[in-house]
């Protein structure tokens, strides 16, 4: 748990780093599936051979849904929160592609704490999510969220 007392001394620093997650071809069949977007280089591993990845990919939405999970691997609520929702992000930036079989990992800098008051915290964190043995991050991301405090 972190104090929102304490939150104006972590801004510009890494707050935590998420366990790495499997983005493996059943996976991105369900979200394909569950989304609509069947794309073949996301769901035809023989088509997306011939295209310039070599194989089939995540969805760029996929990796950023799994932004939730990572972000409750690393990042202390505040003190006192009755509970936290996304409000959405100002930058986004999907960076390098993920291959079926990839592990992904977020690592999260805090950038701003703003009290809005009435127990209300707007946090925006810089996400980056790595790509294990990746040269590039998949995506970068300054993400909205309000923790509403009791």
């Amino acid at each position: 748990m972190t104090k929102p007392s304490d939150l104006q001394s972590l801004i510009g620093t890494e707050v935590g780093v998420s366990r790495w997650i499997e983005v493996d071809q059943a996976r991105i069949d369900a979200f394909a599936k569950i989304t609509e977007d069947e794309q073949f280089i996301h769901v035809d591993p023989e088509a997306a051979k011939a295209t310039p990845f070599g194989g089939t990919i995540s969805h760029g939405f996929l990796t950023l849904s799994l932004a939730s999970a990572m972000s409750y691997d690393a990042v202390a609520p505040l003190e006192g929160v009755v509970m936290g929702v996304n409000y959405g992000f100002d930058k986004l930036r999907f960076l390098a592609p993920v291959p079926a079989g990839s592990k992904i990992r977020g690592r999260f800098k805090l950038l701003s704490a703003e009290d809005k008051g009435g127990g209300r915290w707007l946090l925006k964190h810089e996400l980056t999510v790595e790509i294990d043995g990746g040269e590039k991050p998949a995506l970068i991301a300054e993400w909205l969220g309000m923790q509403v405090v009791a």
